[in-house]
């Protein structure tokens, strides 16, 4: 019987494919348009009154390298965003050294739209490869750091391994912490290189990986963002906490309670109080307790409340 049923169900999801395309050669009409042309009636209805000039449009191959070597940035975002969909492989070589640009966003929505080419890219010498050689061996520390960044937006495995090399071994925090960063967006750490990361020396780096532990799926050290509730920078030991906190670390309760009992910052106290509560582990009442009546600070005993009741 199952087989009779199967053969019944296959025959009838034919039947329908056949009737489906049948029906589709018969039209042969072509796709409809989801944005009328400015001559068409129906340019109203989707634009209003809009002047033409400022509806939506695609961008061409030359409004791409245009753009690029103008530099100019909304000009850049603009026809990079509109040119999604538009292999152009003359326009590649326009928008690979935006990936450089002093402007973040700039270098952001270039390799946006680089990681989206079919061709061009992601071949032998091509631009990929190019950005993974600038972070290992430019002279400029800045290149390096951007290429860094880029790595991290083209959202490729092989620059998995080349920022955490560049974690480890890149004499200059810039970069180090521009590895960092981009170790967060591929979702990796490196197989280890985030962890020495949060040892690092330099407090955009230790930062930058604390940002990237929050987000990542295989972080599997929290022990080592614990360390930081005890940096000399409240900035880290705040965010430190923060992290603890996203991560739900139970097993840094300790710690956490004594950054709320002892810090001098009544930010990285307050933000300690928050993850306590919720941590939801009772041996932080007392703790909790003496701050929400005793801390000297009215925002931690705030936290602290709210924390007693999450406890």
């Amino acid at each position: 019987m199952r087989i009779i049923r199967f053969k019944l169900a296959t025959i009838t999801l034919l039947s329908l494919t056949a009737t489906l395309a049948s029906e589709d050669a018969r039209s042969g009409a072509a796709p409809r348009q989801v944005t009328p042309n400015a001559a068409d009636h129906g340019f109203a209805s989707v634009y209003g009154n809009l002047p033409a000039d400022q509806m939506e449009f695609l961008s061409t191959a030359d409004r791409i390298k245009s753009a690029a070597a103008s530099g100019a940035p909304t000009l850049v975002w603009e026809a990079l965003e509109h040119g999604e969909r538009v292999e152009c492989l003359d326009c590649i070589s326009a928008v690979a050294p935006l990936l450089y640009d002093s402007n973040a966003k700039t270098r952001e929505i270039a390799a946006w739209w680089l990681r989206r080419r079919i061709f061009g890219v992601f071949g032998s010498g091509e631009v990929y490869q190019q950005t993974i050689q600038t972070l290992a061996s430019d002279a400029d520390p800045v290149r390096r750091s951007y290429a860094a960044y880029a790595l991290g937006e083209f959202f490729a495995a092989p620059g998995i391994a080349a920022c955490a090399q560049a974690v480890v071994n890149d004499g200059d925090g810039r970069v180090r912490a521009a590895a960092a960063s981009a170790l967060g967006r591929l979702n990796d750490d490196g197989a280890g290189a985030l962890g020495a990361a949060l040892r690092d020396s330099d407090t955009r780096v230790k930062l930058a990986a604390l940002a990237s532990a929050a987000r990542i799926n295989t972080f599997s050290t929290p022990s080592a963002v614990a360390a930081l509730t005890m940096d000399t920078d409240a900035a880290v030991r705040r965010r430190a906490v923060e992290v603890l906190d996203a991560l739900r670390a139970k097993d840094a309760v300790a710690a956490v309670a004594a950054a709320a009992q002892n810090d001098g910052d009544a930010t990285v106290r307050a933000a300690a109080c928050h993850a306590l509560g919720d941590f939801g582990d009772p041996s932080a009442i007392p703790v909790v307790q003496a701050l929400a009546t005793s801390d000297a600070d009215t925002f931690v005993r705030d936290q602290a409340q709210i924390a007693l009741r999450k406890l």
